[in-house]
């Protein structure tokens, strides 16, 4: 399941749970398109809050979008207590211009406020 939120008019969130499957990154995507037309860049805040599993294509979607769509990301938050997913993010910052920082579920709050700033 995935919850969008918005902390700003250039920011979307999205929260993250049970299945992370290719209509989860699909529905992620139409979200972030429709904040893309208004605004040239966006600030991105993703929270896994209970993800039971994941698809490789549902991976592989994201990833490339991602990739397609690098410059047009000025800040992502990813929230997450499970160190492969912050190792991953991290690996693809390197090929994108967007600043990413991960944090934990603790670090909810902190991620909150960075992202917002």
């Amino acid at each position: 399941m995935l919850s969008s939120f918005s902390f700003s008019d250039t920011t979307v969130g999205f929260l993250i749970e049970g299945k992370f499957d290719t209509e989860t990154v699909d529905s992620l995507i139409v979200n972030i398109e429709n904040k893309l037309k208004t605004y040239d860049k966006i600030n991105l805040y993703v929270e896994d809050v209970g993800v039971e599993s994941f698809s490789m294509p549902a991976l592989f979607k994201e990833t490339v979008f991602k990739f397609k769509n690098s410059d047009k990301f000025h800040k992502v938050a990813l929230v997450s207590d499970r160190k492969w997913i912050h190792a991953c993010a991290s690996l693809s910052s390197f090929f994108t211009s967007s600043e990413t920082r991960n944090f934990t579920s603790e670090e909810r709050m902190s991620a909150m406020s960075w992202i917002a700033q």
